[in-house]
């Protein structure tokens, strides 16, 4: 997939350093967009990511943030919209993993996996809900977990049933400015973050889950959320995409 469908669009792609993020971050520069490449830790990682797209000819910068906390979030589209003048896109992909069983999960960690996956979803759609133009993209980024029932998922599904929720009623909020928010939910994808701590007969086993037999890669989940954010994609909204190779 490649063109300008995105040709003087700018898009903020949180937790865009690695994995999913990155690869929605370079499918939308190569379709013309510029883009922002957030990050809260990984800075190199997100600045390697910037001279990938600027090496293809293509327009991006890494704005550090991190989006559980409403001042940062209010950095990252100040800075976002003084560089390239506006923010048409917004891909909500930054979150982290919880995988405990719920006796043994602590208030600390509970509050922490909140604030990233469902408080920064939040606070980023809330930005863009004030300086968004007419016509965006909102994309937010939850989990095919949710359609399943897991021993040791559920605080992470529950942060990610919160996300589809939002996306529902701010589609419908922000739908009469021609605005749509949807969301995409990846299956087993094959990134850092997902390989740690599982061993390769784990990986092996959810690839058998899978209908096409194999996990997911970064570039499946970016194809999809690419297509969401163009023209192509007008008249959906409200929707979730599970994009997992018929995981569920």
């Amino acid at each position: 997939m490649s063109g300008q469908r995105l040709k003087g669009k700018v898009a903020i792609v949180t937790g865009a350093s690695r994995g999913i993020g990155a690869a929605v971050a370079e499918h939308l520069a190569r379709e013309g967009a510029s883009v922002v490449v957030n990050y809260v830790d990984s800075a190199d990682k997100a600045k390697a990511v910037v001279k990938r797209i600027e090496a293809a000819g293509n327009r991006a910068v890494a704005i550090q943030a991190d989006v559980g906390k409403a001042a940062d979030v209010q950095r990252l589209f100040d800075e976002s919209i003084k560089q390239f003048g506006k923010v048409d896109i917004l891909v909500n992909n930054a979150g982290i993993p919880l995988y405990k069983m719920v006796a043994e999960i602590t208030e600390k960690e509970f509050d922490q996996i909140l604030a990233t996956n469902v408080k920064g979803v939040f606070l980023t759609c809330k930005q863009a809900a004030r300086c968004m133009p007419d016509d965006g993209r909102i994309v937010n980024v939850s989990s095919s977990v949710t359609g399943l029932m897991l021993s040791t998922y559920v605080a992470y599904a529950a942060t990610k049933g919160a996300v589809e929720q939002m996306t529902r009623h701010l589609a419908h909020e922000l739908g009469r400015r021609g605005i749509t928010v949807n969301t995409v939910s990846p299956g087993p994808t094959d990134t850092e973050l997902f390989g740690e701590g599982k061993t390769e007969a784990h990986k092996q086993e959810f690839s058998r889950m899978a209908a096409l037999g194999r996990l997911g890669e970064p570039t499946d989940i970016a194809d999809v959320v690419t297509f969401l954010v163009t023209d192509d994609a007008r008249w959906i909204t409200g929707q979730n995409i599970r994009v997992n190779g018929g995981f569920i």
